[in-house]
């Protein structure tokens, strides 16, 4: 079982950044590909980004490429994505996830275990 809580949420100008973190409890983090994804209102939930066990692979969505940066630190069991350049289109509730899949995945039903998530304004 792994529990995930996710924080730097908040409210940015356009052009501004913000950095998110995910704490993730239990001593097997590491054996977990990472994952960012985000909900606005009246949408879907949508794959942002993700990052195998080690840190070696990464993957954006294409609306994000460019301007986020996912990294872990498998010593402190925390995930960060790094936003910058944010848009207003980038609002919504930006969730973490943890999967056991061993490969990197954008599909969201691959990953097993979701914090609560975190808040991103972003004002015109």
């Amino acid at each position: 079982q792994v529990q995930l809580v996710e924080s730097g949420g908040g409210l940015v100008q356009a052009g501004g950044s913000l950095r998110l973190s995910c704490a993730a409890s239990g001593r097997t983090f590491s054996r977990y590909v990472m994952g960012w994804f985000r909900q606005a209102p009246g949408k879907e939930r949508e794959f942002v980004a993700a990052i195998s066990w080690s840190g070696g692979m990464t993957y954006y969505a294409d609306s994000v490429k460019g301007r986020f940066t996912i990294s872990r630190d498998n010593a402190k069991n925390t995930v960060y994505l790094q936003m910058n350049s944010l848009k207003p289109e980038d609002t919504a509730v930006y969730y973490c996830a943890a999967s056991v899949f061993r490969v990197v995945t954008t599909t969201s039903t691959r990953y097993d275990y979701w914090g609560q998530g975190t808040q991103v304004t972003v004002s015109s």
